[in-house]
């Protein structure tokens, strides 16, 4: 029995009895666990361990039914494997624990887990989807975990603002998209924003809008499954994320997805009325909009990013007033959001407007790669524009969402921000009914005779300031094969 640290050379070479048979066995020092024709790459294939007795049980996953190799490929599919080997001394048998758990401990994964389950989105899948694709994942990786189901809408907001951030190496959300947008509302509401929010989230697919969880996957070409989800989690590689302040007055709400205002928006919300037919109910509704199409009166303010500074209208400096919003916030206790000059803002669109869409993230939902040029931590927002399109041509658009297609329509803007105001207006055939404004798939304003417009919103169908904080949050992620 030999160990090496220099190079590529074996950390640890012995031989080990497996299924009965004494064999050679090599840990190298870039983590590659070789015997026979075998190999296990830690980084990527081992889990966790056990040890029982005189054994080591290695807990594995394959992917896409290929055989046991070094790296293996990204997959569709995953099954757990495990694999036994008895070392033939106590001195052997410590002596592997304590290089398998010393080069686990040196890729960073996370040891403790706070588990939100959302019970009630999408179609009530989520506790299942914890049990049978999460937990046992988490369990072979050896990692503590605190689930906490979710009871009502802003349960996990009120949580995130007064857990003990301390305790945990990541939260994850085993819901659609709302409940990570509720995560990172709580943490930026807290004291300790700044440092509450540098805690990495995990988003694991089981809602009905899973638009972050599908960005993420398909980034590296894998499918949007709970399995792969969990997987990211566990290796514990980070990526930044953008967070956009949404504000108007004394409010705020800290936006990860995107914002919607026009056609996309009153799909998504008003077609709530149609759930008894799950998920068809949005193309259903979206061909009536279409053909009953709604044009609002409207403009859109914003500063471009670089490259793209022609889109639009300059604006009226002349008339523009200085707006600080920062300064509307002294009384809260967590994040404020950037300041606001209202000079800045020197490109303009005025409507009428068919949909405003803004996008922080390349899918919508997992059915809708709806800003297809965006990226996590750019700094930048994705704008997508339809002033006025003929009927036909929008529903031929409406189908090209699934691909992205629908960003080269000469119908359509499609451009970068740095910061946005929106001033919704009415509707043109009818000036006394106003819009919805939907953000991160959530009702932030109704305006006049909307669906639902009786009901409580955050905001009011008035101006909203939108501004965007690069790499703010972090998020779990799947590296890049």
């Amino acid at each position: 029995m030999g160990h090496n640290e220099a190079g590529s050379s074996p950390v640890l070479s012995d031989r080990v009895r497996i299924n009965g048979v004494v064999t050679p066995v090599t840990l190298t020092a870039e983590g590659k666990l070789r015997w026979r024709e075998n190999c296990l790459l830690i980084k990527k294939e081992v889990l966790g361990f056990l040890i029982k007795g005189s054994k080591i049980r290695i807990r594995a996953v394959k992917e896409n039914g290929g055989g046991i190799s070094c790296g293996g490929n990204t997959g569709v599919t995953v099954r757990r494997r495990s694999f036994t080997f008895e070392p033939l001394t106590q001195d052997s048998l410590r002596l592997w624990s304590q290089k398998l758990q010393e080069f686990i401990d040196s890729l960073g994964r996370p040891k403790r887990l706070f588990v939100f389950v959302n019970p009630y989105g999408g179609k009530k899948s989520a506790s299942k989807i914890f049990i049978d694709s999460v937990k046992p994942l988490l369990d072979d990786a050896n990692i503590d975990y605190t689930v906490q189901a979710t009871k009502y809408q802003l349960h996990a907001k009120e949580v995130a603002k007064s857990l003990d951030i301390l305790r945990y190496d990541g939260v994850v959300c085993v819901s659609g998209d709302g409940i990570l947008v509720e995560v990172v509302n709580g943490l930026l509401e807290r004291e300790d924003w700044d440092s509450a929010i540098k805690m990495p989230l995990g988003v694991i697919p089981a809602g009905t809008g899973n638009g972050m969880a599908k960005s993420l996957l398909d980034a590296v070409g894998q499918s949007c499954n709970a399995s792969n989800a969990t997987l990211a989690i566990i290796r514990g590689h980070k990526q930044l994320l953008d967070v956009a302040t949404v504000s108007q007055g004394q409010n705020r709400f800290f936006s990860v997805l995107m914002l919607a205002w026009g056609l996309i928006a009153d799909i998504d919300i008003e077609s709530e009325k149609y759930r008894w037919m799950g998920s068809a109910r949005i193309n259903y509704y979206a061909i009536q909009r279409i053909f009953r199409l709604r044009r609002y009166d409207g403009c859109i303010k914003f500063v471009a990013a670089p490259g793209y500074e022609t889109f639009g209208e300059p604006t009226d400096m002349e008339v523009e007033t200085i707006d600080d919003v920062k300064s509307n916030f002294v009384q809260h206790k967590g994040y404020c959001g950037p300041t606001f000059h209202m000079k800045d803002f020197n490109r303009k669109i005025e409507g009428p407007f068919v949909s405003i869409w803004l996008h922080n993230v390349p899918w919508g939902g997992e059915d809708a790669l709806a800003a297809p040029d965006a990226k996590f931590s750019d700094g930048y927002l994705d704008l997508v524009v339809i002033k006025d399109c003929p009927k036909l041509t929008l529903l031929s658009l409406m189908t090209e969402l699934n691909k992205g297609g629908h960003v080269r329509s000469p119908y359509v803007l499609y451009f970068k921000v740095k910061a946005f105001v929106l001033e919704p207006g009415s509707r043109l055939d009818d000036p006394s009914k106003e819009g919805i404004i939907d953000v991160d798939g959530e009702v932030l304003a109704r305006g006049k005779g909307t669906y639902k417009s009786d009901q409580k919103t955050l905001m009011t169908y008035n101006k909203l300031h939108i501004k965007v904080d690069q790499g703010l949050a972090t998020v779990f992620s799947p590296t890049i094969p």
